[in-house]
């Protein structure tokens, strides 16, 4: 990439920075915004008092007791970002973000806040926009009232999506005018640094008709010894034929409870992909929304995780085709050891006016140890009668099989789970392949099988 980065867009912290998770925060972190937004902030805060925490009571929640995973009154808002060319920046961070992977743009954020931003030059002169949410509230100011208020995900959705609405402290804005065509995707790197803290981010990305697009971004810390969340609100809009790749590498630390909400909206003719990675974190939970909102509209969805140890990952995943002549195809397969346990929840909902939708669902999952679990639910809810809809979930042993043939070839038994694990899970990637992005985490799954 030929430009060279923009300043710091490091946000000063300030002495009455809020701490707690409390109404003062939301009216310290509304001080000088829009009216707009601080109305929305308070009505989201609003939502979040009104709401109960989820249960295992609830279908949505019945693997994962979030009761003993995060304390609200014990989290503290992390305070804002170091400047990413900081001498002093954890070593993590700095290998991250040198690593060598071609891209078009690279937004740095350092606990919520964006400290980092460049974007090739040729691609700003014809309108691409990558910024920070605080920076666009003021020079973005129509484009982004008009998604917040219209397209994004509401604070009715759930408990942790009404904290994320009310207390959000930055995150990434890509915006890609119509017809204009990225060749390489735009890179985010999130870097976690504070134990016991709490962190809100939210990334919008919008695709103009016709316009194309890959964005892959990656969540890292080292491990923490405090309960510490990381709550993400992710909003992909695909306009009329626009064409986007959604990809997010989830490598925390132990400690961390990594919550996610995604929406995605595509609109007629549009090809709107996701690949999320879940790979670290003690605790992750993921609700992913894909909505096929015009004809001709289609959305891949896969979804890949490793876990060992105590790690817990929950996905609950909703394909909603609204109209007719939409696709969606979605692949989630993971693999556990030690003690670890995966719930997966998926249902394809089939609107009246859905007609001829084709949409399919499959859950797959290898256990390596007597101890680790996988629960999966799949499910349909069809209310068109023109439809082809399949769902399908697996939960099994490695294959003695395929085993027995690594092992014939001279291989230890070490070496051939290793291969077993990494081509069971290998195919999810190959059916979304970007530049340094397979390898990363090929790279990734590798190192955690070196304790298995």
């Amino acid at each position: 990439m030929s430009s060279s980065p923009r300043a710091a867009e490091a946000p000063v912290a300030e002495e009455d920075t809020p701490s707690s998770l409390d109404e003062s925060a939301v009216e310290s972190i509304s001080r000088g915004a829009p009216s707009w937004l601080s109305e929305r902030r308070r009505h989201a805060w609003s939502v979040f008092e009104d709401t109960p925490l989820p249960s295992t009571r609830s279908e949505e929640w019945r693997y994962t007791d979030v009761s003993r995973v995060v304390d609200f009154a014990d989290l503290r808002l992390a305070p804002d970002g170091m400047p990413a060319e900081n001498g002093s920046r954890p070593a993590g961070l700095t290998a991250a973000m040198e690593e060598d992977l071609a891209a078009s743009g690279h937004a740095v954020l350092v606990d919520g806040n964006v400290v980092h931003v460049d974007l090739d030059p040729a691609l700003e002169e014809q309108g691409v926009i990558l910024t920070s949410l605080r920076t666009a509230v003021n020079e973005h100011v129509g484009l982004l009232e008009e998604l917040l208020a219209t397209e994004v995900l509401p604070p009715e959705e759930g408990k942790f999506q009404a904290l994320n609405a009310a207390l959000w402290s930055d995150g990434v804005l890509l915006y890609v005018p119509p017809n204009v065509k990225l060749d390489l995707p735009v890179r985010a790197t999130r870097w976690l640094s504070h134990a016991g803290s709490a962190v809100f981010a939210r990334t919008l990305i919008v695709a103009e008709p016709g316009s194309q697009v890959s964005y892959v971004e990656e969540l890292l810390s080292e491990d923490f010894d405090k309960r510490t969340l990381v709550s993400s609100a992710v909003e992909v809009i695909a306009r009329d034929g626009a064409q986007i790749q959604y990809v997010s590498v989830q490598r925390l630390g132990r400690g961390v409870f990594c919550q996610s909400a995604q929406r995605t909206l595509a609109h007629r003719d549009s090809k709107l992909d996701t690949l999320n990675v879940n790979l670290g974190a003690s605790v992750t939970r993921l609700d992913l929304n894909a909505q096929l909102l015009g004809a001709g509209a289609h959305s891949e969805m896969l979804g890949l995780y490793f876990g060992d140890q105590d790690q817990h990952f929950d996905h609950n995943t909703s394909q909603d085709h609204v109209a007719p002549d939409t696709g969606s195809d979605l692949l989630y397969k993971g693999a556990l050891d030690d003690r670890a346990q995966a719930a997966f929840r998926g249902i394809i909902r089939v609107h009246p006016d859905a007609q001829r939708t084709d949409a399919y669902q499959t859950n797959r999952n290898l256990l390596l140890s007597d101890e680790c679990r996988a629960n999966s639910l799949p499910n349909l809810e069809i209310q068109a009668d023109d439809v082809k809809c399949s769902h399908g979930a697996t939960v099994g042993q490695l294959d003695s099989e395929a085993l027995f043939y690594l092992l014939s070839r001279g291989l230890s038994r070490e070496q051939a789970e290793r291969l077993v694990v990494l081509g069971f899970l290998g195919d999810v990637m190959a059916r979304l392949p970007l530049g340094g992005v397979v390898e990363k985490v090929t790279r990734a799954i590798e190192r955690k099988l070196e304790h298995v």
